[in-house]
């Protein structure tokens, strides 16, 4: 792919100048960020000590997570839409700002903030704000499934059967190591056996505990799974994990939490931007860590150059895809 896939799509001389103010939406989960009335303040004297307009302020609903929101900000005619709230209401939100030219400026509230710690966006309120001021924006890919968009990563097997049964009130007391206590209860859950099939390669069989398909490779707690993926390249990466006991799964831990970029056992790793996996039997799912219906079919299909994301100034960061 061309030019697109650098660090920003615009050259930092263009992204500095000065083009006036922008339009901007919240776009708020009051179910995940405290202190709605402290948050709009911060924001609204942000915005407008720079000399942008007040904010539109929409907040999800149980019926609506963030997709119709970000569609009528959209609408609206907002350049920038600020989302807080926990990875399920930046994904809603980025179902209704795929394909356009509307940027995302994350203000991380959730549990495992993936995509922010990928791009290496700010964990607060008031440098996440002063990114979208500064203008630095990223051009990325974003996976679809069934109709449905994801920014880092969809999961088949375990992974998803993790994130399922992770509590709510045990995610809000310990965060990502919630995740851990979910995940032993399924170590020991049978295999699956799977087909894969990527763009218009033969078709690879193989047994596997789970298999993810990461527009990016950070997962909860910083591990960095993926090495190489980038969420700017046209393709995917996909891991197929396939320890078969306890002992395969601290060698493949332990070969994950190592730095540098090492080959780990039991895990194979591939690359495409067309990838189906189907298993013997239908199994849990997840988007971004959004849980969807369980099925025997996980068909990722990438969409290149689909999605603005508001990121450091190119000469911020060495590796947005590092993290901060």
């Amino acid at each position: 792919m061309t030019t697109p896939h650098d660090a920003t799509a615009e050259p930092a001389a263009e992204q500095r100048e000065d083009r006036g103010p922008l339009r901007t939406a919240v776009i708020v989960n009051p179910n995940r960020v405290d202190g709605l009335d402290e948050l709009r303040a911060s924001i609204t004297e942000q915005l407008t000590d720079a000399g942008w307009p007040e904010p539109a302020w929409l907040e999800t609903t149980a019926e609506d997570p963030g997709t119709g929101q970000a569609r009528k900000a959209v609408e609206d005619g907002a350049e920038v839409v600020f989302v807080a709230g926990g990875d399920g209401t930046v994904r809603a939100c980025i179902d209704g700002l795929a394909g356009t030219q509307t940027a995302l400026a994350i203000l991380p509230g959730g549990t495992g903030n993936l995509l922010a710690t990928n791009l290496g966006v700010p964990t607060n309120t008031i440098d996440g704000v002063q990114l979208a001021l500064d203008r630095g924006r990223r051009v990325m890919d974003l996976g679809e499934v069934e109709g449905k968009t994801f920014a880092v990563m969809a999961g088949m097997g375990l992974d998803a059967a993790m994130v399922d049964d992770a509590p709510t009130k045990l995610k809000a007391k310990l965060g990502s190591v919630a995740y851990v206590f979910s995940a032993l209860k399924h170590l020991r859950d049978p295999q699956m056996k799977v087909e894969v099939q990527i763009d218009d390669h033969p078709v690879l069989r193989r047994r596997a505990r789970t298999v993810l398909v990461g527009n990016v490779g950070r997962l909860q707690g910083g591990v960095n799974l993926l090495p190489d993926a980038e969420p700017d390249n046209g393709e995917m990466d996909i891991a197929v994990l396939a320890p078969r006991n306890l002992g395969h799964w601290i060698q493949t831990a332990f070969a994950v939490l190592r730095p540098g970029k090492n080959r780990v056992p039991n895990m194979e790793v591939l690359r495409g931007s067309r990838i189906t996996v189907t298993s013997d039997r239908p199994q849990p799912r997840q988007l971004d860590g959004d849980v969807i219906e369980p099925s025997k079919t996980l068909a990722v299909t990438v969409r290149p150059d689909s999605l603005w994301v508001c990121v450091y100034q190119p000469d911020s960061s060495e590796d947005l895809t590092e993290g901060s």
